[in-house]
């Protein structure tokens, strides 16, 4: 028979699964940054806003380029600016220079645009040739992805919820503590990194970025700092949350029955000897996160001789899917799946008492808040909040 917080668990989890199983999923790049932002000029009211300006950087003496260890920190990361991501940023620098032109971002994704992409999109693709290894291609990817969003994106996204600053969400998240014994790991595409609809963001807006740690795909540095992490923590101690039908995956009864057999304790106390559990959030659209699941399958063959073990959750399917059409069913949002992982765990004895239901509804009420603030913009927009049905299956 389950206690009344189980009960309450319980309820929040199927709560869980209604909602955030059909949230705005899959990805949409950001809108083009204005040229300047004056609140006097945004209403509160749903009338449809002109069309975004291109944002014109001015590139005086690399001040344009230049991205502080502060500044960095702001965006959600913990690590030191990346040296690919330096080096990027230092090639548009020169190349600005060089050509004495301004970079203008605009368009779907804040992308480089006029003379100064057409000068640097040659370039690029030169030294991109030119890499010896795949290995060293992918970190060169990743960087000028990272450059080019940091460049383009400051002074119009909020650095914390990644939103326009005119729909900044931020005073309205509530912090929450999350247990000692559970570290999560963004792993993000950096196609991802500061999209305005990626939900793997609220992890560290709740619980901070010591709790939930950003590692971008493809960065030298932040998949070393992971993979420290997880090589001193043990295999027993890390998985990864991926709906891969190929994978051989475990629920969290399967792993966690086990701990009464071994002598497990888990406390509500952090001490020196304790392991905390770690679980990886693979955080892409669902055609990358498979190259990202793969890397992380080569590695652990690497590092423990065998596959990254995953984790399956109870998920369910919502007629809200209609809001952003998801590839199949039974998939869902960075976010929710970490709100599905924090409801099993409080089912369970040895975890009862360590308050992952208020935790997990914590989360849950960024979500929503997440949810009401693209809603809004949408409206504000004059765009629909609803998308055209791409599943036909026959499902009660």
């Amino acid at each position: 028979m389950l206690s009344a917080t189980g009960i309450r668990a319980l309820i929040g989890f199927k709560r869980s699964q209604f909602l955030y199983s059909t949230f705005f999923c899959s990805k949409t790049l950001m809108e083009s940054p204005p040229t300047t932002l004056c609140p006097a000029t945004f209403s509160s009211s749903p009338i449809i806003s002109p069309p975004r300006e291109a944002h014109e950087v001015n590139t005086c003496e690399g001040e344009a380029t230049a991205v502080t260890l502060r500044e960095w920190h702001a965006w959600g990361t913990t690590s030191p600016i990346p040296a690919m991501v330096a080096e990027v940023l230092d090639d548009l620098k020169a190349l600005a220079t060089e050509t004495d032109a301004r970079m203008t971002f605009g368009g779907k994704g804040g992308k480089l645009k006029g003379d100064f992409k057409v000068k640097e999109d040659k370039k690029h693709r030169a030294k991109y040739k030119a890499l010896a290894d795949s290995e060293t291609k992918l970190h060169f990817f990743s960087a000028r992805q990272i450059a080019c969003r940091l460049i383009g994106s400051r002074n119009y996204l909020c650095q914390k919820c990644w939103l326009p600053l005119v729909d900044c969400m931020c005073s309205r998240v509530e912090h929450c503590s999350l247990w000692h014994g559970i570290h999560f790991w963004l792993y993000m595409h950096p196609k991802d990194f500061l999209r305005q609809n990626n939900t793997g963001k609220l992890l560290w807006q709740v619980f901070g970025v010591q709790a939930a740690t950003l590692c971008l795909f493809g960065i030298a540095e932040h998949e070393e700092i992971m993979w420290n992490e997880f090589m001193s923590a043990g295999k027993r101690n890390v998985w990864c949350l991926y709906p891969n039908k190929n994978a051989l995956t475990k629920s969290i009864q399967d792993i966690f029955a086990q701990d009464s057999s071994t002598g497990q304790v888990y406390t509500s106390e952090k001490t020196n000897g304790d392991h905390r559990m770690n679980f990886v959030l693979i955080d892409g659209t669902w055609s990358n996160s498979a190259a990202m699941f793969r890397r992380l399958k080569e590695r652990a063959t690497l590092v423990w001789g065998e596959d990254f073990p995953c984790i399956s959750l109870t998920t369910g399917a919502s007629s809200m899917h209609k809001l952003r059409p998801q590839p199949s069913w039974d998939r869902t949002c960075t976010a929710a799946a970490a709100v599905s992982l924090l409801y099993e765990l409080q089912l369970l004895p040895q975890f009862s008492s360590f308050e992952l239901g208020e935790q997990a509804e914590a989360l849950e009420d960024g979500l929503e808040v997440l949810l009401e603030a693209l809603t809004g913009r949408r409206l504000r927009m004059g765009r629909s909040i609803t998308r055209k049905e791409r599943h036909k299956s026959d499902i009660c």
